[in-house]
């Protein structure tokens, strides 16, 4: 393989610090702005002036109609199929490590860095992917799926940095953006209102049905079942006389079911579409932490492949709101050990 690497900058601090730590290690490189949505003038503009001040093209690739396929394609059909969605891992593996990837092989490079929190390592000959240093910003669950061909030419320069250490590293170079605040939104939702954007998006509204509880009483009206989610409280719009959750979603029956904190616990789960990164396969069971959300502790766990594409976990606690649709990644300390999709 060359030295020539593609550093994909969202005009963000993050990316341009990985773009000046990738450079001064002695890279070729080529800054990519991947026009996703109607993306921010203002962002291709501060992408393009780190790349200048750093001494390297920057250019722009269109992917808006790739993106609408497979990450907003993919996200409206798992909302309507009553599943929650993560759509950075959607970007992840099908744009941003997929068909840049791809675009970089194509045109000659090697590799493609990114501004991502988390480490790659090489060990017994296969490519590991490790959690970032700054547990705060670590990435590894959004990067799971991330494929043993597609970590061999992944370069993560910011895995080994706390977060204050590369925005001082953006303000020591004068960096344009090294200030700039950072987007917690869903890039394609910035306003967080899923359900307007996949009405506007298809034209179409969803129908209101009933609330009930476990018993089948009726508690009031939902305003279409796209609006809720396994483990909701707020935002249910009712008066109640206790607290109660979002427990489950019924299609057939058009009903959200609500029910009591603890009706939200379980110790096993399902998960499919499962990408394994530090084996090609489990053969038998394994003791791993398991996270069913971003923002979640690991939690320890016992795991089974039980077909190709699917495994099985126990946990040895109950765990609160399991949601279909969300992924579930394995650990073995910092080590990622793979995913699926809960199904």
């Amino acid at each position: 393989m060359n030295n020539k690497t593609i550093i994909a900058m969202s005009g963000g601090v993050d990316s341009s610090v990985a773009a000046f730590l990738t450079k001064n290690q002695g890279f070729d490189m080529l800054g990519v702005t991947l026009a996703l949505t109607d993306i921010e003038s203002s962002d291709i503009t501060d992408a393009k002036a780190v790349a200048t001040r750093l001494g390297f093209d920057h250019t722009v690739v269109d992917l808006k109609a790739e993106f609408s396929r497979e990450v907003i394609g993919r996200f409206i059909d798992a909302y309507e199929n009553l599943r929650t969605p993560n759509p950075c891992i959607y970007c992840n593996r099908h744009i941003k490590f997929g068909l840049l990837g791809d675009y970089a092989k194509e045109n000659g490079y090697s590799y493609v860095a990114t501004g991502h929190y988390a480490q790659i390592t090489e060990e017994n000959g296969r490519y590991i992917l490790k959690k970032g240093v700054d547990a705060s910003k670590d990435q590894s669950y959004v990067l799971y799926s991330l494929t043993q061909e597609q970590l061999k030419h992944t370069l993560f320069p910011l895995g080994s940095l706390s977060k204050a250490e590369v925005r001082e590293i953006a303000v020591e170079n004068n960096f344009v953006n090294a200030r700039k605040k950072e987007s917690q939104d869903i890039c394609f939702v910035p306003d967080g209102d899923y359900a307007g954007f996949i009405e506007r998006y298809l034209g179409k509204t969803y129908k209101e049905g009933d609330f009930v509880d476990f018993d089948g009483n009726v508690l009031g009206t939902h305003k279409g079942l796209i609006r809720y989610t396994v483990g909701q409280r707020k935002g249910l719009g009712l008066a109640l006389p206790k607290p109660m959750y979002v427990c489950e979603l019924c299609g057939e029956k058009n009903c959200v079911v609500l029910g009591d904190n603890e009706d939200l616990f379980s110790k096993t789960l399902d998960a499919d579409d499962i990408n394994l990164i530090t084996t090609d396969k489990i053969d038998t069971s394994i003791r791993v932490e398991a996270k069913v959300r971003y923002s979640q502790k690991a939690q320890k766990a016992t795991v089974w492949q039980t077909e190709d594409d699917k495994i099985h976990i126990e946990f040895d606690e109950p765990q609160r709101a399991i949601t279909k649709g969300q992924a579930v990644v394995l650990y073995d300390g910092d080590t990622v050990v793979g995913g699926g999709t809960i199904i």
